[in-house]
C-alpha cells in the first residue's frame, strides 16, 4: 500500500441526538440556557459546516467524546462532520513523540528534526488535498491534537476559520514540552483560536485573545455511562471473564450510539494466574489506554507492595486491545512491559492482579464492558503521571465510585481531595497511592460519601450542555 493510499481520509458516521434528553438531569433552567445558545449558534452557522479532524475513530477518550458531542451538535441543527486522517507507522511514531513531549516526557527519545518534519508534512499534504475539497469558505475546521495540526494552513487557505483543540498538556514546561511546541508552532501560528482543557497547558506564544479553556464532558446516556443494575453488570463481567461467573451469554442490552440495543458477544483477553476475581471480592480498577503516561505498571507495583492482601482485594488493569488504537504505536510495548512486570511478581500477589484487553471490534460493546467494570469497582484509580483531562475520572464520578487519582493536569480541576475522592500529590509515590486505596477499601462509609459528592459534581461540571455552550460561544466569537 502506498503512502497516498494509507493517507486517505475516513469519514465517521455521526448520529443526531436531541440534548433535551438531558433535562431530567440538568433541570429546566440549564436546559433553557443551553437551548438559547444552541438556537443562536444554529442561526450563525446556517449554510456553513463544522468539520472536526482527528487521528482515530475508536480507542481513545477524544474519539469517545467527539462521538457524543458532535451528535448533540447535529441534534441542534448544525452541519457537523467528522474526518479521521490516515498515516503510516512512521508518521504515528513521530506524532506520538510530539504527544509525549507535550506531556513533558521524552517518550522514545527519538528525534524531531528535519527528516521527521518532512515525513509529517508529506503525510498531511495528501490528507490536506482530500480535505480541501470538502471545505467551503466560511466553514469552521476544528483540528484535534498534534497529529493533524499541520493541516491548519491548508484549511485557512481554503477560506475556513481554523481552531486547534489540544487535549493534552503538562503543568510545567520543560525541555520536552518546548521541543514539541517548537515542532508544532509553524503550523499553528495563524489559527483563529486555540482550545485547551487548562490554561496552564497553553504555550507562552498562544495569545489570550485567541485562547479558550473548555474542559471535556461525558454523555450520561452512552453505552459507557448509562445505568446498569448490579446484577446485569455482574452478568456482563462474568461472561467476559473479568469476574467469576458461569460464562453464560448475558441477555443484557446496552444502548448503541444510534439508539438501537446491543448485546455483549465478545470476551476480554485476560492475563491472570488462576480464576478471575470472585464476584464478591473488592476490585480496584484502572481503565486506560496502554500508555506510559497512564502508569499502569506503577499502579500494579503500588497495589502489590502497599495494599494489605488480607483485605482480599483484586486489581484489574484494563485497556483496549492494542490493535484497536491506530494512532498509538507504543501501546503494544507498554502492555508487554506490564506483562513482564506481572510475571516477575510472586505467585500469591500475581493471582490478585489481572491484566485485561477489551475487545475493540465493536466500540459500543467495549464501552458497555467498561461501564460494567467501573460500576462494579470498589475503588476506581487513575494514577497518571500526566493527564490532560481524566475522562475516566469523570466517568467514575458520574457512577458515584470512590476514586484515587494523581494530582496532575486536569484531574486537579475535577476532584477536590477529601471531598470528591483522594488525590496523591506525587504520582510516583507508591506508598501514598497504596495507602489511599487501602483507606477506601477499609472505610466503606467514607468511600460512599466521596462517591456521592463526586456524582453531584459531575452533574454540574461535566455533562454536555456546559461543553456545548462553551463551543457555541467560541463559534460566535469567530463570527
Amino acid at each position: 500500500m502506498t503512502v497516498e493510499e494509507r493517507s486517505r481520509l475516513q469519514e465517521v458516521d455521526v448520529q443526531a441526538l436531541d440534548a433535551a434528553r438531558l433535562e431530567p438531569l440538568i433541570g429546566a433552567d440549564r436546559t433553557a440556557r443551553y437551548e438559547a445558545v444552541a438556537e443562536a449558534t444554529e442561526s450563525l452557522m446556517r449554510g456553513r459546516s463544522v468539520l472536526n479532524v482527528n487521528s482515530t475513530a475508536t480507542g481513545g477518550g477524544v474519539a469517545e467524546m467527539l462521538q457524543t458531542l458532535l451528535a448533540y451538535g447535529r441534534g441542534a441543527g448544525l452541519d457537523i462532520r467528522w474526518l479521521v486522517i490516515r498515516g503510516d507507522p512512521d508518521f504515528f511514531e513521530i506524532t506520538k513523540r510530539i504527544h509525549n513531549g507535550l506531556y513533558g516526557s521524552p517518550g522514545d527519545g527519538g528525534d524531531l528534526g528535519e527528516a521527521e518534519r518532512r515525513h509529517y508534512e508529506r503525510i498531511l499534504r495528501t490528507n490536506a488535498d482530500e480535505l480541501r475539497a470538502l471545505v467551503r469558505p466560511s466553514d469552521v475546521v476544528l483540528i484535534h491534537d498534534p497529529q493533524p495540526a499541520g493541516l491548519a494552513a491548508a484549511m485557512a487557505g481554503a477560506g475556513a476559520k481554523v481552531v486547534w483543540r489540544c487535549h493534552v498538556g503538562a503543568d510545567e514546561p520543560n525541555e520536552w514540552t518546548e521541543r514539541s511546541w517548537s515542532f508544532l508552532r509553524p503550523y499553528l501560528d495563524g489559527v483563529d483560536a486555540f482550545v485547551f482543557s487548562r490554561r496552564a497547558f497553553a504555550p507562552s506564544w498562544a495569545d489570550d485573545s485567541r485562547l479558550h479553556v473548555i474542559p471535556p464532558s461525558i454523555d450520561p446516556f452512552s453505552a459507557k455511562n448509562e445505568p446498569i443494575s448490579q446484577r446485569n453488570g455482574r452478568l456482563i463481567l462474568g461472561y467476559t471473564g473479568l469476574i467469576g461467573g458461569d460464562g453464560s451469554t448475558p441477555s443484557v442490552p446496552f444502548t448503541r450510539r444510534d439508539g438501537s440495543p446491543g448485546r455483549i458477544n465478545r470476551r476480554a483477553d485476560i492475563l491472570q494466574t488462576g480464576p478471575p476475581p470472585p464476584a464478591d471480592a473488592p476490585t480496584v480498577v484502572q481503565v486506560s489506554r496502554w500508555d506510559h503516561q497512564k502508569d499502569m505498571q506503577g499502579v500494579m507495583d503500588g497495589f502489590a507492595e502497599h495494599v494489605d492482601p488480607s483485605l482480599g482485594a483484586h486489581l484489574l488493569l484494563a485497556g483496549p486491545a492494542v490493535t484497536g488504537v491506530a494512532d498509538d504505536p507504543e501501546a503494544a510495548e507498554v502492555l508487554e512491559e506490564c506483562t513482564e512486570r506481572w510475571r516477575a511478581l510472586p505467585q500469591p500477589t500475581r493471582s490478585r492482579i489481572h491484566l485485561a484487553c477489551a475487545p475493540m471490534a465493536d466500540p459500543d460493546e467495549a464501552a458497555a464492558i467498561v461501564n460494567a467494570l467501573q460500576r462494579h469497582a470498589a475503588v476506581v484509580v487513575q494514577k497518571s503521571i500526566a493527564e490532560g483531562f481524566g475522562l475516566t475520572v469523570a466517568e467514575a464520578m458520574w457512577k458515584a465510585r470512590p476514586i484515587v487519582a494523581s494530582a496532575v493536569g486536569g484531574i486537579v480541576d475535577q476532584i477536590v481531595s477529601g471531598t470528591h475522592g483522594l488525590l496523591v500529590t506525587d504520582p510516583r509515590d507508591l506508598a501514598s497511592f497504596g495507602a489511599a486505596v487501602e483507606t477506601l477499601l477499609r472505610d466503606r462509609t467514607e468511600a460512599a460519601r466521596l462517591g456521592a459528592n463526586a456524582r453531584a459534581r459531575a452533574n454540574v461540571e461535566f455533562l454536555g450542555d456546559r461543553h456545548l455552550e462553551q463551543y457555541g460561544r467560541l463559534l460566535a466569537q469567530l463570527g
